[in-house]
């Protein structure tokens, strides 16, 4: 891995980023890199054995990549029918289509690192949780 870099959210401004680099530095629960009129980039640290959290995005698509680390990727039309259920590792990707109620579950032993973006932005500008229940208690967040 090279220098430290900046986790900071540098959007809208023009950014250019190592992705790979600036997920796997990271170490919080989620950190925006960068946020957009349209889109937004983040990275997140998901502890062994916890989970993103089953959500559903109506009005957008999104877009995750597996750094490094061993996930279960479940996603389907309700809450109750997760009928895609597929193991995810390194240099997998996750589509979620607008409407699928989603969850991601890390279930190696080491932090399952991922990048997702977003169109339009999810987070509020600048967004940092060092740990899930710093997301959940964020008033912010759905």
């Amino acid at each position: 891995m090279s220098d430290q870099i900046d986790l900071s959210d540098h959007g809208p401004a023009p950014y250019v980023v190592n992705i790979e680099d600036a997920t796997l530095q990271n170490t919080n629960y989620r950190s925006t890199l960068w946020t957009g009129s349209h889109m937004q980039l983040t990275v997140m640290a998901i502890a062994p054995g916890a989970d993103i959290g089953l959500e559903v995005h109506e009005d957008h698509d999104q877009f995750l990549r597996i750094e490094e680390g061993r996930g279960r990727a479940q996603l389907g039309p309700a809450q109750d029918d997760l009928s895609f259920d597929r193991e995810v590792g390194d240099d997998d990707i996750v589509m979620v289509p607008a409407g699928q109620w989603h969850n991601i579950t890390n279930i190696g032993d080491v932090p399952l690192k991922v990048y997702s973006l977003y169109s339009p932005p999810e987070h509020v500008h600048g967004t940092v949780h060092e740990t899930k229940a710093d997301q959940e208690a964020d008033p912010t967040e759905d």
